[in-house]
């Protein structure tokens, strides 16, 4: 196939179509729409075989977490996903493997209603590159900084998954089948949070996506507030699997450092937590810690007794 086929075979026709694209896949550019009242919120990502993912992932996976990234920068921002470009760099042109990625790509899109309005396709090293677009009430964005000594320290849903799914798929931990797929399949198909993110607007005083691990984003948050933290082990939202087949210290360790989770970390005064009640559904999140004034990260047992970490959190270079 021709780049022009590719684009028209895969990436035109079965991608929501949404009123404020006025001109889309097809053209030299895309032309689109800021409802009024509302800011624009863009993010980016680029996942490259062997380096984000294993040479043995499923193109359908591949596609979905494609966009699951972008989608979780949305939701550490508060902002709705609206439009998405695709740059796509692959070896050749093989039918079988564009039709699966395309449908894991669509299937995400569908559901959090996100067009994909143009791209690029090139030849060469499998890369996947995604722009996301969403809109945000002005005046309305999460962000890192504004965390406060006080502030309760959330995350929503589970942590360490993701790190064992990896740990299986490297052959460095072997699970009986039905685990083996479960935390395979969190490390391949993560759940972006947007619709907490934008519920979260208003209530939360700071937030973050957990891509690198929660020790190494909540330092974000620390650093650009200029505060410090407490993070309780004992209350680390853990899996069953995790809780089944690994000692604690080791599940404490890969929530705390594994990345890949996906899930929003976020701080929320004492004064907000009921309205943090009544905006997300119990059970969903977890208060993990404490902001606090001395500066810098402590991971403890509840009685303050410090928990090692064996690592600090992804790091690209």
């Amino acid at each position: 196939m021709t780049e022009f086929e590719i684009i028209s075979n895969y990436f035109s026709y079965s991608f929501p179509l949404r009123p404020d694209v006025i001109l889309g896949v097809g053209d030299d550019a895309a032309i689109c729409t800021v409802p009024a009242g509302m800011q624009l919120a863009l993010a980016i990502d680029t996942l490259v075989e062997g380096v984000h993912f294993p040479s043995t992932t499923a193109p359908e996976d591949i596609g979905y977490k494609a966009l699951a990234v972008n989608l979780s920068d949305m939701a550490a921002m508060g902002a709705t996903p609206a439009w998405m470009t695709l740059a796509l760099t692959c070896p050749n042109a093989n039918d079988q493997w564009l039709a699966k990625f395309s449908q894991g790509l669509q299937e995400l899109a569908q559901a959090a209603q996100v067009s994909l309005i143009g791209g690029d396709t090139t030849r060469g090293p499998l890369t996947i590159t995604v722009q996301i677009a969403g809109f945000i009430p002005t005046n309305s964005t999460l962000q890192r900084r504004g965390a406060q000594p006080g502030d309760g320290i959330y995350v929503t849903g589970q942590l360490g998954d993701a790190g064992l799914g990896l740990a299986c798929t490297r052959g460095q931990i072997h699970l009986p089948p039905e685990a083996q797929r479960y935390v395979e399949s969190r490390l391949n198909r993560p759940t972006p949070r947007w619709q907490e993110g934008q519920a979260l607007r208003g209530i939360a005083s700071s937030a973050i996506d957990i891509s690198d691990g929660l020790a190494a984003d909540l330092g974000h948050i620390l650093q650009q507030s200029g505060v410090g933290a407490s993070v309780f082990v004992e209350d680390l939202p853990l899996s069953k699997v995790l809780r089944t087949y690994l000692s604690k210290e080791t599940a404490w360790n890969l929530a705390l450092s594994a990345g890949d989770d996906y899930e929003l970390c976020f701080t929320v005064p004492p004064n907000r937590e009921s309205m943090l009640q009544r905006a997300l559904p119990v059970g969903t999140y977890t208060h993990v810690g404490i902001i606090e004034q001395m500066l810098g990260l402590r991971c403890v047992f509840k009685d303050r007794r410090e928990f090692p970490i064996e690592k600090g959190g992804y790091q690209h270079f």
